[in-house]
């Protein structure tokens, strides 16, 4: 194994077939802190980031927050110059904790309280994207009280259907986020907006869904964008001068997995803009992308061992393993595919089609079907599982009460430990005993 591929920037086998990354091997790793683990190779992460701020020049970079928010990861991104987006208070205090200046927080979310909202203001958030017209209420509301202005952007459902799961779309126009282009509600909402003593609106945000491969779509959401600021201006008097192109940018999985590289999506997105304003004699706003997956996706993989096999012959092969569903949903939620190899060994036999599950109480608890492992994968052997750093920490849960999984940053030989495993003691810590 050696990267690219859907395997951290740093991986590699040492001469025993052993698996390192951040010159650390994924024997150390397991003996030390247990598993099921989350392994982040910290240089991949900042890599990451760069490689957005280079592809993207002169634009601002924001890190979605809701791949995964947690205090070191933060801490990186937060170091590396992007601005955190976040979806919900607990994402703010988050991002709060970590150090990050509040000016630099995007607050999204399609139904903010008022808590949240409130919070935003008290802080002082960057930005806070207005996905309704009961959040302008909200917030005019409560900025008065605080005798103090929200910035904002306003969240546009384009139209755009950028032909991905049906569960991470938000560009089409049947969609709960923002306000739908085509039924007239994005013009209502900068009228509505324009009249507000404490509202600010400096800008839009649209984003069209994630995990999308190619550039079309993203081309498309630009100019469709671009095309409603140059209207506003000439047909209402107004001007806007940010937009935020949100994210989506797909990332590799599995070695059939073949995402664009950021520098193409970079150059295609930035040719469209400088061609359509100067098409609409439109100043460039202050443009802003929104990767989230893109950034943390690939520098993480997940170390699990294998506690049961079972052959059914001329069926299949099952590979259990001590974690699952709890640890990462994305199989059971999208049919996710995830690439899965051996971590302690390179495997001396031919590979043969195993169905690697989890050990949970549901069918639907699978980590990877079709996962070409060794004939000769043993009880004991550790599996690592790529590109798990989005969307599986975040939506962690303790069904059938396992315990969540630790989490270690690595890098050059050290090993710094950003989530701590949780305890059987953790598990009862809310419930409360009846009398």
């Amino acid at each position: 194994m050696t990267s690219p591929g859907p395997w951290p920037l740093t991986a590699e086998r040492d001469d025993g077939g052993v698996l390192r990354v951040g010159g650390v091997a994924m024997t150390e790793l397991a003996r030390s802190h247990g598993t099921p683990l989350w392994v982040v190779d910290e240089a991949d992460l900042r890599e990451r980031c760069r490689r957005y701020r280079d592809g993207f020049p002169g634009v601002e970079v924001a890190y979605a927050s809701k791949a995964w928010c947690t205090i070191g990861v933060l801490q990186v991104v937060d170091q590396e110059g992007l601005l955190i987006d976040v979806v919900s208070g607990g994402e703010l205090h988050t991002a709060l904790v970590a150090g990050v200046d509040p000016a630099n927080i995007v607050l999204h979310g399609n139904n903010k309280s008022l808590d949240e909202l409130d919070r935003a203001l008290e802080v002082g958030v960057g930005r806070i994207v207005v996905d309704s017209f009961e959040e302008l209420e909200r917030l005019e509301k409560l900025a008065a009280d605080r005798d103090t202005v929200a910035t904002v952007w306003l969240r546009i459902t384009p139209g755009i259907d950028a032909h991905t799961h049906d569960y991470v779309r938000t560009g089409h126009d049947d969609s709960k986020f923002g306000f739908t282009l085509s039924l007239g509600l994005a013009d209502r909402a900068v009228i509505t907006a324009r009249d507000l003593a404490h509202v600010d609106v400096v800008g839009i945000h649209a984003h069209i869904g994630s995990q999308i491969f190619g550039t079309d779509p993203f081309v498309a959401n630009a100019e469709v964008a671009l095309d409603l600021l140059a209207r506003w201006r000439d047909e209402l008097g107004i001007t806007l001068t940010e937009l935020n192109l949100g994210g989506g940018m797909g990332i590799r999985y599995t070695h059939e997995d073949h995402p664009v590289e950021v520098a193409r999506y970079g150059e295609a997105v930035l040719r469209a803009v400088d061609d359509r304003c100067a098409r609409l004699d439109l100043p460039r706003p202050r443009l802003v992308v929104e990767p989230g997956r893109a950034i943390v996706g690939p520098s993480t993989l997940t170390l699990y061992e294998v506690g049961t096999i079972k052959v059914l012959p001329g069926l299949r092969t099952y590979v259990s393993v001590d974690g699952g569903m709890s640890d990462n949903i994305r199989p059971a939620l999208y049919d996710a595919q995830h690439e899965v190899a051996l971590a302690n060994r390179s495997g001396a036999d031919e590979p043969i089609s195993t169905t690697v599950v989890g050990k949970h109480c549901e069918s639907g608890d699978l980590v990877r079907e079709h996962a070409a492992l060794p004939s000769d994968v043993a009880v004991g052997d550790l599996l690592a599982v790529a590109a798990t750093g989005a969307y599986t920490e975040s939506m962690a849960s303790n069904y059938n009460r396992l315990p969540r999984p630790a989490a270690v940053l690595v890098r050059d030989g050290e090993v710094r430990t950003i989530i701590r495993r949780e305890t059987l003691d953790d598990l009862v810590a809310r419930d409360v005993p009846l009398p």
